[in-house]
């Protein structure tokens, strides 16, 4: 079905979704646009292809951002219909898999705040870790499936860390490549950590 009483249906999930707005309101969103094209392009350049680019979106009302599918490629729900084929043809599904766009919601909280510490300092490792954090949880939230769980679960606790104000020594490892959860904490510093905490 392509329409319905005269009208064209469009998917919300994907890309270049327009929605009616007054001169005032495509204003605001250009200024929007300009204001956060900086951080639009630090969170492309942390996620590299993982995404093919980071956009101000128009669609969103609460959540900080959502990932989006290319017109002409699979939604989130066939992009998992066709991993589960067993005789499924692997070039042609990275090809459709690979083009996700990440819309950014300028009114959010989160957003506005990861913009003012990127703005202090690009190179903070819990912006980078932020940005994953966001990548990921939109990924569970726009209906794609985790690409690598250990690695989002060790950002979810260096994030709980940090909330709970416990602080691990400088020049532990990188946070471009996240080892496994029990080679960045290995035994015996856990114990102490453990104590630490206790």
């Amino acid at each position: 079905m392509k329409e319905y009483d005269g009208k064209k249906l469009v998917s919300i999930t994907k890309e270049g979704l327009e929605i009616d707005s007054s001169e005032e309101e495509k204003k605001r969103q250009e200024e929007e646009k300009a204001r956060f094209e900086s951080l639009c392009k630090l969170m492309k350049d942390v996620l590299g292809d993982k995404v093919e680019k980071v956009v101000v979106g128009t669609r969103i009302d609460e959540s900080p951002c959502v990932l989006v599918t290319s017109e002409h490629g699979w939604t989130a729900n066939m992009e998992r219909i066709m991993k589960a084929q067993a005789l499924r043809d692997s070039s042609m599904t990275s090809y459709m898999v690979s083009k996700k766009t990440m819309e950014i919601n300028p009114s959010n909280n989160i957003v506005i705040e990861l913009r003012n510490k990127a703005e202090v300092d690009q190179s903070d490792k819990t912006v980078k870790d932020l940005v994953w954090l966001l990548y990921e949880t939109s990924l569970l939230t726009s209906g794609f499936s985790l690409e690598d769980s250990a690695a989002f679960s060790t950002r979810i606790h260096r994030m709980i860390k940090l909330g709970l104000s416990i602080f691990e020594e400088e020049g532990g490892a990188g946070d471009d490549d996240l080892p496994p959860l029990e080679e960045d904490t290995p035994v015996p510093e856990g114990e102490n950590r453990m104590e630490d905490v206790d």
